[in-house]
C-alpha cells in the first residue's frame, strides 16, 4: 500500500513538473514571437493632377524621399492650383511649376519662379529619363553645380524613346502611370517661340492619394 501511494505521489510530481516546464517553452515562444518586428509595407504616393486637357497620375519615388514630400507639401497646400505648363516640345517633354505663371500675361516669359528655396540632388542611376518620367527642372551646372533642384518646377518625359541624354544630369523622382495620352496631347499644343503653349494649359488641382 505503501508502495503505491508513492508511486503516486511521484507520478504526480513528474506531471505538475512537465506541465511547469511547457508552460516556460510557451511564454519563450510567446516572448520571440512579440518582440519580432513585422516588415513595414512601403507606402506609395500617387498623386492625382487634373489638367484643362485631361487627368495625369503620377506615382512618386521612396528612392527620392527630398522630393517625394517636398512634392506633396505643396500638393496639398494648393501651391500648383492654377499654375500653366509654360514650356512645352513634343517628343521632348512638358514643364511646369512656375507659381508666377498663375498671373502671367499672354507672351510673358516664364520658367524663373519657385517657392524660394532649392532641394538637394537626389540623381539615382537607377532613376532614368523614360517616357512618363517625371524629374525636377533645375539651373544650368554653371550657376548650379551641385545640381540642386527647383523647389516646385518639374518636368514630364514625351519622347517615346526616353530621353537618356539627361541621365545622371537631373533627379528622377515619380514617373506616369496614367494619362501619357494627356501628356502627349499637351506637348502638341501649338507654341511660342519661347516653348509657350499659345492656349493657356492649367493645372486645376493636385490629389495626393496613399497606397500600400
Amino acid at each position: 500500500m505503501k508502495n503505491t501511494i508513492l508511486l503516486v505521489l511521484l507520478s504526480l510530481m513528474l506531471s505538475v513538473s512537465c506541465t511547469a516546464q511547457i508552460k516556460k517553452q510557451d511564454a519563450k515562444q510567446t516572448n520571440v514571437s512579440t518582440t519580432m518586428e513585422e516588415p513595414k509595407k512601403e507606402v506609395v504616393k500617387e498623386v492625382v493632377i487634373e489638367t484643362t486637357l485631361g487627368t495625369i497620375t503620377l506615382v512618386l519615388f521612396n528612392e527620392t524621399p527630398q522630393h517625394r514630400d517636398n512634392f506633396i507639401k505643396l500638393a496639398n497646400e494648393h501651391f500648383y492650383d492654377g499654375v500653366l505648363f509654360h514650356r512645352v516640345i513634343q517628343n521632348f517633354m512638358i514643364q511646369t511649376g512656375d507659381p508666377d505663371s498663375k498671373t502671367a500675361a499672354k507672351g510673358q516669359r516664364l520658367g524663373m519662379g519657385g517657392p524660394g528655396y532649392t532641394i538637394p540632388a537626389e540623381i539615382s542611376p537607377n532613376l532614368t529619363h523614360k517616357r512618363g518620367s517625371v524629374a525636377a527642372a533645375r539651373m544650368g551646372d554653371n550657376v548650379n553645380p551641385q545640381r540642386e533642384s527647383s523647389g516646385s518646377q518639374f518636368y514630364i518625359v514625351d519622347n517615346p524613346n526616353g530621353t537618356p541624354h539627361l541621365d545622371g544630369q537631373y533627379t528622377v523622382f515619380g514617373k506616369v502611370i496614367k494619362g501619357l495620352d494627356v501628356v502627349d496631347m499637351i506637348a502638341a499644343q501649338k507654341k511660342d517661340p519661347a516653348d509657350r503653349p499659345l492656349e493657356d494649359i492649367k493645372i486645376i488641382s493636385m490629389k495626393v492619394v496613399t497606397k500600400e
